[in-house]
């Protein structure tokens, strides 16, 4: 049975200490410039998405009548994270294999264990920032691509992400309100001929995206005031070196946040197609696109990030419900083991990309919730960044002001080490996928007492001690 939230939720706000600056987008909008969000392209859909959309949803929404099971999880089912036993030598969960300096202001996304996505700045005005392939084995970074392919008309790279099959990445010309996606297969450590794979307008949001098994993945949002603001919300992706481009999944209503890659798959957050606004944690194959698991949380719960891991999925939350039992406070959620039930591979219904009808049906959705409320839960209780990633049988988890390694059947954790100069933002986390490495990197701005200053990204690889 569906439980009903009251009639009126609110969604308290966390107080983070830090005041947001603006950045002006194509068609007048504006996005916020946070700790997690420091470029256009980097932040995408996911940062306008948190208005919502209702009015587009209504108008466009499926009535589906079947019962639809959202996320139940009693408080006394919560494990909180002061509950675990501190490790106190790190090196004892992780260990450092290999720490690289980078140009100062790099971005990076980890996919797979092979290579991470990064975003070169550049000390001139063109190109503004380049397309980097960090090799996570021997910690040497390639420039894959020194220019935007639209240079000349006044395109700029905004945001990529990248594994061992290819790369996808965005370009914008934000005088003129219009952006490209762009993909390429990659060899011996070098991309091959870029492929056009969408553009759009001001009219659609510049798409957040993600890279999993052979394919580039990128999720389509309408402005919210725009032309195509009754339009649905899409996950597009084509093959690594190719511009054929198709829809697997679609949206009645604005996705919550953007995509994750988790390796061989990648999680999204569609509205569940029943009326009222619910949001549904989606995971899809990549090579298939067919959608493997899918629960469905409470009523207007809206996660800043979902993923998956080794337990199922996880989601964060930047904000406190005043609804919602164990799952409704600010952190990171994630069941403490796996699921018995099996998932939806295979399911009729779920088959991806392909069939006349691109959306869940409730009957689906409702498969995994109920196992996913029946089991125990682990809350990591910090402001979150970004989506955790498993390292070996380690989860790590960026919020606050640190990364920690959680041994979810231990009950145990470790906070990885700080490094001098790294500011109050400290490490960030690359990876969201599941492997036996995992990346890190803090941009380092000091100058120690009779040493020379040093300003740099330092990018760290840690892998499971043994």
């Amino acid at each position: 049975m569906r439980r009903t939230p009251p009639s009126a939720p609110v969604r308290r706000t966390a107080e983070d200490g830090a005041e947001p600056r603006a950045i002006a987008l194509p068609g007048g909008h504006e996005l916020l410039l946070t700790r997690r969000t420091f470029l256009y392209g980097a932040a995408g859909a996911a940062a306008l998405a948190a208005l919502g959309g209702g009015a587009a949803f209504a108008a466009a929404h499926t009535d589906d009548k079947k019962s639809l099971e959202t996320l139940t999880v009693p408080e006394a089912n919560v494990v909180l994270d002061s509950s675990l036993e501190q490790i106190e030598n790190a090196e004892d969960a992780l260990t450092l294999a290999t720490s690289v300096k980078m140009p100062f202001g790099t971005l990076l996304w980890c996919s797979d264990d092979n290579v991470a996505a990064c975003l070169l700045p550049t000390e001139t005005a063109k190109p503004l920032a380049q397309v980097g392939l960090l090799d996570l084995t021997s910690g040497e970074c390639t420039t894959a691509i020194e220019h935007a392919v639209g240079e000349d008309e006044g395109f700029e790279i905004y945001d990529v992400r990248a594994n061992g099959h290819g790369a996808i990445w965005t370009e914008a010309d934000i005088m003129d309100g219009l952006w490209r996606v762009y993909g390429a297969a990659a060899s011996d450590g070098a991309l091959g001929e870029a492929q056009l794979l969408d553009e759009g307008d001001v009219d659609w949001e510049m798409p957040s995206l993600a890279v999993a098994g052979g394919y580039g993945y990128w999720q389509r949002l309408p402005q919210l005031d725009g032309n195509a603001r009754v339009e649905d919300s899409l996950l597009k992706r084509a093959p690594f070196g190719s511009s054929t481009a198709e829809v697997v999944y679609a949206s009645e209503g604005r996705m919550a946040c953007a995509p994750i890659s988790c390796g061989d798959a990648l999680v999204v957050t569609p509205r569940a197609r029943t009326s009222g606004t619910y949001y549904q944690l989606t995971r899809i194959d990549g090579a298939t696109g067919a959608v493997t698991d899918a629960c469905v949380l409470p009523s207007s719960m809206k996660p800043l990030e979902a993923g998956w891991g080794r337990t199922g999925f996880n989601f964060a939350f930047d904000g406190i419900y005043n609804y919602g039992d164990g799952i409704s406070n600010l952190g990171t959620y994630m069941p403490l083991e796996p699921l018995e039930s099996p998932r939806l591979a295979g399911t009729e219904g779920a088959e991806g990309p392909g069939t006349d009808d691109p959306h869940l049906p409730v009957t689906l959705a409702n498969i995994a919730t109920p196992a996913y409320s029946a089991d125990q839960w682990f809350h990591y209780v910090a402001n979150p960044l970004s989506a955790p990633c498993w390292c070996g049988n380690w989860v790590l988890v960026r919020g606050g002001s640190a990364v920690c390694a959680v041994d979810l059947t231990g009950r145990r954790y470790a906070k990885l080490p700080l490094e001098e100069g790294s500011g109050d933002y400290n490490d960030f986390l690359a990876s969201t996928h599941i492997g036996q490495r995992a990346v890190t990197y803090c941009n380092v701005d000091y100058t120690p007492i009779n040493g020379e200053p040093q300003k740099h990204c330092l990018v760290r690889i840690w892998e499971p001690a043994s």
